[in-house]
C-alpha cells in the first residue's frame, strides 16, 4: 500500500490521476519520472475529458505494458485489471465516478488513484 500512498501524495501535487499512477511506479518501471508524467499528460479527467475511462485506470494498464510486455498477448491481464478498478471504484468511466448527470460519486480521485496502484499490483502477465 506504500506505492499507492505514493501516487496519491504525486496527486496533490500537481500531477493527475494517470501520472500519479505511473510516477509511483518510476522504480519499478526504469523509467524517467518526467517520461511517465508526459505519458499520461493527456489522460487527467480521464480519456476525452472526462467520457472514457479512468486516468488512473489507463495508467495502470500502461504500467502493465511498460513491466510486463515481452511479446506476449495483454487482453486476459488488461481485462482483469479493468474489471478488479471496476468492481473496487463502482465504475471505470471518469464522469460515472464522478457523478457527473447523476450527482452521486462513485469513488474520490485519490481512491481511484489507490485502486489503479492495486490494480497494476495485482495484474501480472
Amino acid at each position: 500500500m506504500e506505492r499507492a500512498e505514493k501516487a496519491v501524495e504525486y496527486k496533490h501535487n500537481g500531477y493527475n490521476c494517470c501520472q500519479a499512477v505511473l510516477a509511483a511506479y518510476a522504480d519499478e518501471l526504469g523509467l524517467p519520472e518526467e517520461t511517465l508524467k508526459r505519458m499520461g499528460a493527456a489522460f487527467g479527467s480521464g480519456m476525452g475529458g472526462m467520457e472514457g475511462t479512468c486516468g488512473a485506470l489507463c495508467g495502470a494498464e500502461m504500467v502493465l505494458g511498460l513491466r510486463d510486455y515481452a511479446g506476449k498477448p495483454m487482453h486476459a491481464a488488461a481485462k482483469a485489471m479493468h474489471e478488479s478498478f471496476r468492481e473496487k471504484s463502482g465504475a471505470a468511466i471518469c464522469k460515472e465516478l464522478k457523478g457527473i448527470g447523476t450527482g452521486k460519486v462513485l469513488c474520490s480521485c485519490d481512491d481511484c488513484v489507490r485502486h489503479g496502484v492495486e490494480a497494476a499490483m495485482e495484474v501480472q502477465v
